[in-house]
């Protein structure tokens, strides 16, 4: 596994050669950026040179496409979506991913069919460029009844989603803090095999019953009760070793400078990885 360094828990970044060079300094191996942006700032050339030059690559990139809202918003983003991959893979990254959210003000059948049918168009055009789509499942309560119908919040339903969706180059964005949330334990990792997951977030939770753990009150790796050690050594047993990467949500902005932030980072998967064996 490739220890990841996402902008999420750093405070304001001045721009991202900033988070490369964090990454590098601080014992990261990939970072989650937007691909198309470095390149054309720099061109495919001389930024695979930049990430190059301070150890790192890209983990993962956001899917660029609305397709939670309207059909007009998902086809202008649709517009541009060959271009992000292919830039992304140019930089040589091989994960791009999404978030589910919990609820919906639609109806849920009908949001479902027209998601699953964006998602499935999605896929199609990642994959003509040999990237792999994440989908993550939320878990935390409080969104569950953010919106007005219940959809998708375990990871056996969008397991099942996945399934229906039927293109062998989607999987799982795996979030500790939504395994949490979830009330699912190390079994339900070694259940998977690995190629079921394309990335994976780490994050810790505070000491407040899981059903008041908000999505945006997360903590670093090893400061909260996530069991951080049961989770990676199962991620071990099944075989992945694609990224693992920060992804520090929080109400307010986090106390310190990015360099501090990023090397407190580095202190906190030192210690969950050495806690796991790893």
């Amino acid at each position: 596994m490739r220890r990841g360094l996402s902008g999420a828990g750093l405070g304001p970044l001045k721009d991202e050669i900033q988070l490369i060079e964090l990454a590098g300094r601080n014992g990261f191996e990939t970072v989650d950026i937007d691909a198309r942006g470095l390149a054309a700032r720099f061109g495919a050339e001389q930024a695979r040179e930049l990430l190059a030059s301070h150890g790192v690559e890209i983990g993962s990139v956001g899917l660029p496409v609305e397709w939670r809202t309207t059909e007009e918003a998902f086809l202008e983003g649709m517009k541009t979506l060959a271009e992000h991959a292919a830039a992304a893979r140019a930089l040589g990254c091989t994960r791009c991913c999404t978030y589910i959210l919990p609820s919906t003000d639609l109806p849920a059948a009908h949001f479902m069919a027209l998601a699953t049918r964006r998602l499935r168009t999605c896929a199609q055009v990642l994959g003509a460029y040999g990237i792999r789509l994440g989908l993550e499942f939320v878990g935390p309560h409080h969104l569950r009844t953010r919106w007005a119908n219940p959809f998708i919040w375990t990871m056996e339903e969008t397991l099942d989603w996945i399934g229906a969706i039927g293109e062998s180059n989607v999987g799982l964005l795996l979030d500790s803090y939504h395994w949490y949330t979830n009330g699912l334990n190390v079994s339900d990792i070694e259940a998977l095999r690995p190629e079921q997951i394309v990335h994976v977030h780490l994050n810790d939770a505070p000491d407040v019953p899981v059903e008041e753990a908000l999505d945006n009150g997360r903590l670093y790796p090893g400061e909260g009760v996530i069991d951080l050690a049961g989770f990676l050594k199962a991620l071990r047993t099944i075989g992945y070793d694609g990224p693992v990467c920060q992804e520090i949500l929080s109400q307010e902005p986090p106390r310190g400078t990015p360099e501090e932030l990023a090397r407190h980072s580095g202190h906190c998967f030192d210690k969950v990885f050495a806690a796991a064996g790893l």
